[in-house]
């Protein structure tokens, strides 16, 4: 099990010397990764460059770029770009996002998410791979365009410079068991959010083994990165860093969406806390933010995040270690953590 480290979404006018700090340490201890992050506050490729600059070794992906902030060819440009800039260090992590943001942010129909993000993907893998000028005409994506307001002046274009490498590794976000089994048939690696290491076959393993039959080529978990970002924290009570963790599964649970239309909900139903689920999400969205934080059962927190003095950790550590993930991102602020988990776990 390799690690990594999620740098999430920080302020990064305040943050910026503290996380050089941590992506150096990272790097010295033989972390594989670092993962930046973005909602509709700081972008995550500019303070990804920013850290891969400070860094030799370490890994970069962004986790994740949202699709519809950036053509498939502006991404396609971006991760070319990294790559060849870091010597091949570039992870290339994608996302749809939900309905919330691509509609009410970036202003874009959120369409048929499943046919986009493939539309998306071949188009980008197309780009890398230079065998001819860009053509895709798809219902999602027209290349060149030739709707009806277009100037007739388009062309399909070839990338001007030769990637490094035409197969960066590509990761979805995916939590719905029809995207993670896109994500299996076509990514190389798979970013899941709030995982719990006792579920992975019970919760996602028809979809993963339908996208991999999918992919034929005896495509299955060898090879394939499961990459979960786990919340850890080092300290003596437990209770008091479980409390920690409950703001955010409560924004997820309850707010990161609608009624009938929040994935983060539906994963933790999934999970066995139904009643919980519905609870968070009445109370968040009623505007009682409060109770809906309290409202989080500790049963889940413990399932998601690794809390606690250092022997706690480790005696948690084998259900991760047996889960079939293959490298654990840490959601950590705490330098210490980063030295403790590589004692662990490298």
């Amino acid at each position: 099990m390799r690690l990594g480290i999620n740098f999430g979404y920080q302020d990064w006018g305040r943050g910026v010397g503290a996380a050089v700090a941590m992506a150096k340490e990272a790097d010295s201890l033989g972390f594989h990764s670092a993962w930046t992050a973005e909602a509709y506050g700081t972008d995550a490729i500019t303070p990804l460059t920013w850290l891969m600059a400070n860094t030799e070794q370490l890994n970069f992906g962004p986790a994740i770029m949202q699709m519809p902030a950036r053509t498939p060819a502006m991404t396609a440009m971006t991760a070319a770009t990294l790559d060849l800039m870091s010597g091949g260090r570039f992870l290339l992590g994608l996302g749809l996002s939900g309905p919330q943001v691509v509609e009410g942010w970036h202003g874009q129909p959120y369409g048929k998410p499943l046919a986009k993000t493939r539309e998306y993907v071949d188009i980008v893998r197309k780009i890398w791979r230079r065998e001819g000028p860009l053509e895709h005409h798809g219902p999602h994506y027209d290349i060149p365009y030739s709707g009806p307001d277009a100037t007739g002046l388009g062309k399909p274009l070839k990338i001007i410079v030769h990637p490094r490498r035409a197969d960066i590794p590509i990761y979805l976000a995916a939590i719905g068991p029809k995207n993670v089994e896109l994500c299996a048939e076509i990514a190389d690696g798979w970013l899941p959010i709030f995982f719990s290491p006792h579920r992975l076959r019970e919760t996602y393993g028809a979809a993963l083994d339908a996208g991999f039959a999918k992919a034929g080529d005896g495509k299955d978990l060898t090879g394939f990165d499961v990459a979960p970002t786990v919340t850890v924290i080092v300290g003596d009570d437990v209770d008091a860093l479980r409390d920690m963790v409950k703001p955010m599964a409560a924004l997820y649970i309850g707010g990161m969406g609608a009624r009938g239309k929040n994935f983060y909900n539906d994963l933790a139903c999934r999970y066995g806390f139904e009643a919980a689920a519905k609870e968070i999400q009445d109370l968040y969205l009623d505007g009682k933010k409060g109770e809906a934080i309290a409202a989080v059962p500790d049963e889940l927190v413990d399932e998601i995040a690794l809390l606690g003095p250092r022997e706690r950790i480790a005696d948690r550590l084998d259900a991760w270690r047996d889960s079939g993930i293959t490298t654990m991102i840490l959601g950590a602020a705490q330098p210490e953590v980063l030295r403790i988990m590589a004692e662990l776990v490298l």
